[in-house]
Order: structure tokens, then sequence, then C-alpha cells
């Protein structure tokens, strides 16, 4: 049985006029050598595509799923994976992610819940074979259940903690099994409402155990692909530990974590933490921990994770010079964390939705491409650091100034004259190739 009512989407053109067609992403044209899919390694989120049910604080969930009886069972969850890889299939999307609790119920009972995921996760590794789609990243989902309504490896409960951990070993293993290129920590409630009944240090002491300890287990697994954190500001908790890419950075570096994580940026948390994406984006890869994306957008006059698909094209631009400028993704993916407006609820506007974020960053692709190619953007910041290439500039950068030294160059140089920043100029730049 056939649930998304459409064939496979192909490559139509700017031209067409069929609205389940690509107008820009075409998997196989190749944008300085390499080809659009391999650039952009589109996954799909298990957690909106098949379980979004498009509920919002005001009212229950819109969504039709008509494969979808809502009970807990196994054999509805195994009942999930067909669809899923029908949906991918028709889109052409060649990577996806999970959270344990998305793909698997949460009985309640460890084991249990253990012996679920094991049943799917055969499935899921059929079907992987069957179609050769591969899982970007796995992730245990350590926020839902009223269990870690107060954290989870930042847990002031030590009986929770150790749940916590059990639950990531599991998911952990299944990453593993299906041969997953990354395993992601996304620390939905590792913050807290007010420090009055809140240890900071011991909490953020135990988080960094426990990452330790999630390094330890993959070596005993031989799980080698790299563990991506994913910065997220003041929601659901007024603060949160790994609140942007600065942050989460320092954390790492703090506990000697460097060498084995990665972070995996999303727009909207960019946009919650008073950051725009491109910032978020470029603290990432100036350290050399750009590992993986989010896309989507928020919405600025929303102060909630709002999980838009990403059909703006200047920010599908702004992304995407980030990603060539550091040589392109290689382990991790753009991963559509992205919902359906609640007015949306039929499931072809599932196809609807992808086919824009798609085409979204197939256009920023190109046109980033094309502005790199270019060179005028790239030239006119090479000059405007020019100074520090030679003399008083290369000694500095060189490690080799002191002030004494500044203070001689500039009795000997007078007063600086200071070059206009352009802005204005660069913005209408990058306008030209939009």
């Amino acid at each position: 049985m056939q649930y998304f009512d459409c064939d496979k989407i192909q490559f139509e053109g700017t031209s067409s006029k069929n609205a389940l067609s690509f107008k820009h992403y075409n998997a196989d044209e190749l944008v300085g050598g390499k080809s659009m899919k391999d650039h952009l390694r589109f996954a799909g989120a298990y957690w909106h595509i098949m379980r979004n049910d498009l509920s919002d604080p005001f009212g229950g969930g819109t969504a039709q799923m008509p494969w979808d009886d809502g009970s807990d069972s196994v054999e509805n969850a195994l009942t999930r994976v067909d669809v899923f890889f029908e949906f991918l299939d028709k889109m052409g999307i060649e990577y996806y992610c999970w959270h344990d609790r998305d793909i698997a119920p949460e009985l309640n009972d460890l084991s249990a819940s253990s012996a679920a995921l094991d049943k799917v996760v055969a499935k899921l590794k059929d079907k992987q074979n069957e179609t050769g789609v591969k899982l970007l990243w796995g992730t245990a989902c350590l926020f839902s259940h009223p269990r870690y309504s107060q954290g989870a490896a930042t847990s002031p409960d030590a009986n929770v903690y150790a749940y916590a951990g059990a639950q990531v070993k599991k998911a952990m293993e299944a990453t593993k099994e299906l041969d997953g290129l990354g395993y992601t920590f996304w620390g939905g409630r590792e913050g807290y409402s007010t420090l009055l009944n809140t240890n900071m240090k011991r909490e953020i002491d135990h988080l960094a155990a426990f990452l330790h300890m999630a390094v330890d287990h993959a070596k005993k697994i031989g799980f080698d692909g790299p563990f991506y954190i994913e910065p997220k500001p003041r929601e659901p908790s007024t603060h949160q530990y790994d609140s942007d890419a600065a942050a989460c950075l320092n954390f790492l570096r703090e506990y000697d974590l460097m060498d084995r994580f990665r972070l995996n940026i999303e727009t909207n948390h960019a946009t919650l933490a008073g950051h725009t994406m491109e910032h978020e984006l470029t603290v990432a890869a100036n350290a050399g921990m750009l590992g993986s994306i989010d896309a989507n957008r928020g919405d600025t006059l929303i102060g909630w994770d709002t999980d838009q698909f990403p059909t703006d094209i200047h920010l599908a631009t702004q992304v995407m010079l980030v990603v060539l400028e550091m040589g392109g993704l290689t382990t991790g993916g753009l991963n559509f964390d992205a919902k359906r407006r609640r007015e949306s609820h039929e499931p072809i506007d599932l196809v609807h939705a992808h086919i824009g974020g798609m085409d979204a960053f197939a256009r920023g692709l190109k046109i980033a491409h094309a502005i790199r190619e270019d060179r005028r953007l790239l030239n006119f910041v090479d000059e405007r650091y020019s100074s520090f290439d030679k003399d008083i500039g290369a000694k500095v950068e060189s490690g080799q100034c002191s002030f004494e030294d500044l203070e001689a160059f500039t009795q000997a140089n007078g007063e600086p004259t200071v070059a206009s920043g352009r802005q204005e100029m660069l913005e209408n730049l990058v306008n030209e190739f939009l």
C-alpha cells in the first residue's frame, strides 16, 4: 500500500509548474566538481515525518497519519518503518536520523523498551540493505518522559542519571548495528529553571562524566563515528548548559572532550540564542568543530522552537557559504529537523515541505558557489585584513610581537587611517546573485 499520493519526485527545472517536482535540486548536477546530493547530504527526521502529530499548546494534533493506529505497540512501530522508507524513496533522500523513542515505544520498563528497539532496528537494517539509505545519526530521547523532567545527565537524582546512561548505551549500540555515521547528544532538559535548587558545578561535572562514559563505550563496541553536541538555548529550561556554539566548545575544551566531539548546529536554536545561523556555523567551523546541521528556521516574532522548513534563500546561501569555506560536510549532513504548519495536515504536505527545503538549499548551494567563484567578496575580505600580511601585522600573527613593538610602530607611523567596511556594498553584491 502506498501512503503518499505521488510518484517519485523528479527535477523538472524552473519552467515547470508542477508543484510536485524539484525546480532547483538536481541530485547528480555537479557544482564545483561535486554532485548536489554529495554537497547537501539531505537527511529525513523520523520524529517529524513519522511522529509529529502537529499539536501545539492550544490544541491537539491535526496530522492525518492513516498508517498509524495510535498504539504504542511494536507492530505499529514496524508499520511506520515501511511508510518512512516509502517517503525517503519518493523524495530521493539517502540519509535519516532518529531518537530511540521515535522508532520504538517507551514501555516504562528498560528491558521491554530495549527489546522493542531491537525489533525495530532489525527491520530498519533490512530496509537500509534493501534501499541503500544510510543512518546519518541516532540519539536517545532523554527529555519527553517525566523521569527526565529535571534533566538526564544533569539530573540531581543518581537513579535518573543511571537510567539515562542505560538508555544511551542501548541507543549507541542500535546506531552501531545500523552502521550509523554519527551519534548525537541533544540536551533537551540539561539545564535549570532556578539556581536556588541547583548545584551547577556538580551538574556540569556529571554531564562531562556521562560523555566520557559514552566515549569509553564507543571504544568497547567499535563505534568510531563522531559524537555531536547540539547547542540549544533556554528551551524548555530558563537556562541550558549547551546554550550556543561557544558555550559548547568551552565545555568540551574544559573537560577534554574536543577530540571525539563535533557540533550539530540548528538554525532555530541559533535564533533563540540571540545569534544568526551564520554566526553559530562560523564559530563551530573556525574551531574545526562543525560536524552536521539541522536545517530549519524559526520565527523571529515567536520565542519558541517553531522548527519551520527552510525556505529562505538568503539563509540557505549563508549556510552554504560557511559549509563550502570549510571544505564541505563529511560525516554529517543537512537534516530536516522541521515540521509542517498545523494547517498542513495531509500526508502530501510532507512532500511539499521537503521539496521546498531541498530546492532552497540547492539554490543556496549554487549561489554560494557562484559568489565564491566570482571572488569579489572573498577578495574584499582578504584586502581588509592585508595589513596583517606584512610588517607589524605579520609580527602579531606570528606571535613575536610585544607592546613595546606596537608602541614603536605607532610612534613611527602616526595616526592610522581606517578604511570603510563597505557593508552596504557587500550586501548589494550578495543580492546580485539571489
